[in-house]
């Protein structure tokens, strides 16, 4: 069974929570201790039924407030797949545990308040979605039956959604309309209630979209973790190159090359838990051995030599700002690209996008929180970079203080200088 990773996102108070609550309980997915305690919590709704956000809202703040404020990760199966939910914040303070959250998901579900149709968080949690390479968006209309399931009202939120969409890269967006309180079109499609709406439930969908196409078979990127030498009588001589295969695939027999020496050599062996492998693929974690010694340290990349990419200092991203303290040109920050660190500089910041209008707002001299902008960048160590919008997995990266070694920005490479 594949594996789908889901976050769902939205304004404040959308039913962000509630829906996932739903869909593990509808599912039978919640353990009889579980929901003992939600039970014993005396949290009920206008209903009297139990309050299923409890079920993802786990900090004492969260419930206290009934607001998202961290990232809560939930896991469930069903006979054709499993799951993996991000339930993300909606208010703007917390807009960094959202990108957090989105960064490793296949499938980013939109709630929209059916009573307030496209608000400001929407439409910044769809950019943030799109920008980080998301390929699938669902836009649920929540809280139909507070409008009397009106297929017009739907309707307007739909129209109004795609005038919006019209400038975002997604090239996928479905729209279900649900009642996360009632259990309307989450797991069951609601005839009843809304014959009007021929498509399939939120579970449904959730099961039939595709995933395996959703990883990066072609360019093969391994970046290097941990260097493993036993030095045993058994193993005296053993020299393997632990890390994740975030992309592409590799095998015995492969010809590669360390960047950034540029060296290169061939895979001796691919082993994972001691076992020698025929192939390992994306997104793997396995042992590699070369045929050669080649000096090779942590944050080295191990790529295919077929592949010929180099590695550059100098490039422009996208960043979504997290910090208060405002980001200006000339900003000297840490940048962590998978297993590497280095020192960095923002030589300019090109333009701030406009949430609203997805319009670039030029002659800008600073970026505020929660900001989405477009910046120059140069580094002090070389990086072997791929565009985000062709490798996720090796396009990302964070921007980290130096003093604090707070996480400051989510950036996303759009153009490489070599």
């Amino acid at each position: 069974m594949d594996i789908l990773r889901f976050i769902t996102a939205g304004n404040v108070d959308d039913g962000k929570s509630t829906l996932i609550g739903r869909l593990l309980y509808d599912t039978k997915q919640i353990f009889a201790d579980q929901l003992e305690a939600i039970e014993s919590s005396g949290r009920l709704n206008e209903d009297g039924q139990i309050d299923l956000s409890l079920l993802t809202d786990g900090l004492k703040a969260e419930r206290e407030q009934g607001i998202t404020i961290d990232v809560a990760y939930k896991y469930f199966s069903t006979e054709k797949r499993k799951f993996i939910i991000a339930d993300a914040p909606g208010h703007i303070q917390y807009t960094r545990n959202m990108v957090t959250g989105a960064s490793n998901s296949n499938l980013s579900i939109i709630l929209v308040d059916a009573r307030k149709g496209v608000q400001e968080q929407t439409r910044r949690h769809s950019i943030i979605s799109t920008l980080l390479g998301i390929p699938h968006l669902v836009i649920c209309i929540n809280k139909m039956d507070l409008v009397g399931y009106d297929e017009q009202v739907y309707n307007q939120i739909v129209e109004d959604y795609k005038q919006f969409a019209k400038k975002l890269k997604s090239k996928d967006i479905t729209f279900i309309p649900v009642s996360a309180l009632k259990g309307d079109n989450i797991v069951e499609s609601s005839e009843l209630t809304m014959p009007w709406y021929q498509g399939p439930s939120l579970l449904e969908h959730l099961e039939q979209v595709p995933v395996s196409q959703d990883f990066n078979l072609e360019d093969s990127r391994f970046p290097v973790q941990y260097v493993i030498r036993p030095l045993t009588a058994e193993h005296h001589d053993y020299r393997g190159y632990a890390g994740k295969v975030i992309s592409g695939t590799y095998k015995a027999g492969d010809k590669v090359t360390v960047q950034p020496s540029g060296q290169t050599t061939t895979v001796k062996s691919v082993e994972l838990g001691g076992k020698v492998l025929e192939e390992a693929f994306a997104p793997m974690s396995v042992v590699l051995q070369l045929a050669d010694e080649v000096d090779i340290s942590r944050g080295d990349v191990i790529v295919k030599a077929a592949d010929g990419l180099e590695v550059a200092q100098e490039f422009e991203a996208e960043v979504c700002w997290m910090h208060n303290k405002a980001l200006k040109p000339g900003a000297k920050l840490l940048l962590r690209h998978n297993s590497t660190e280095t020192r960095c500089v923002v030589r300019n910041i090109d333009y701030k996008i406009d949430i609203n209008t997805l319009d670039h707002l030029e002659d800008v001299d600073q970026v505020q929180l929660n900001d989405i902008c477009r910046v120059q960048i140069k580094t002090a160590s070389p990086l072997l970079l791929d565009k985000y919008e062709n490798n996720r997995s090796n396009g990302g990266f964070i921007l980290i203080d130096e003093t604090s070694y707070a996480t400051v920005g989510a950036g996303m490479v759009a153009e490489i200088e070599y």
